[in-house]
């Protein structure tokens, strides 16, 4: 089982980006949860949501406290929010951001495995605004391994209709850009 914690901010997409990425799962043939933690939050708060994808099925029932995978959508968390409290040590931290591996490492006093993208650019480039949820699931997808990049591709047609194939471009583009720092 792999268990994913998203950080994003109140309207960018986290709880569309975890249910995707469930949808994806269960059209694989594979059991998932995708379930967001936020209380009153509003607009613009930061927010957090869940993933797992197992094989088998999961019986937790519980928040994700130690993930496999920490995924950030917006770059001004870094720093703002704890956002590898419970990263396991042979976690991956995977982040929207135009700053260096480097730069994120010292910013962060982080030594594990890391993944940077710029999705922000991405998706102002292919969907017009700045929201790189489904930017950030190619991330996911080509730095996990969890799912084919394929098992997406009806979750968004349906979720997003006549702009799908600008979700899709943008979901690619992040697949093919996302960089694996060591």
């Amino acid at each position: 089982m792999i268990e994913i914690r998203w950080h994003g901010r109140g309207g960018q997409g986290a709880v569309t980006s975890v249910e995707l990425l469930a949808l994806a799962a269960i059209e694989e043939g594979k059991y998932a949860q995708g379930f967001p933690a936020f209380g009153p939050e509003r607009r613009g708060a930061p927010v957090m949501a869940y993933n797992r994808v197992s094989d088998k099925p999961i019986k937790i029932r519980s928040g994700i406290y130690d993930p496999d995978v920490v995924v950030v959508l917006d770059p001004s968390l870094v720093g703002l929010v704890n956002v590898t409290e419970g990263l396991k040590p042979d976690g991956l931290l995977i982040i929207n951001t135009s700053k260096t591996a480097p730069a994120i490492r010292e910013q962060l006093k982080y030594k594990g495995k890391l993944a940077t993208v710029d999705a922000t650019h991405i998706a102002r480039e292919e969907l017009g605004v700045p929201i790189a949820n489904t930017t950030m699931l190619g991330a996911v997808m080509k730095t996990t391994k969890v799912l084919k990049l394929a098992s997406l591709d009806e979750p968004i047609k349906e979720r997003f209709g006549k702009i799908a194939d600008r979700n899709k471009n943008a979901l690619k583009r992040a697949y093919d850009d996302v960089k694996l720092a060591k």
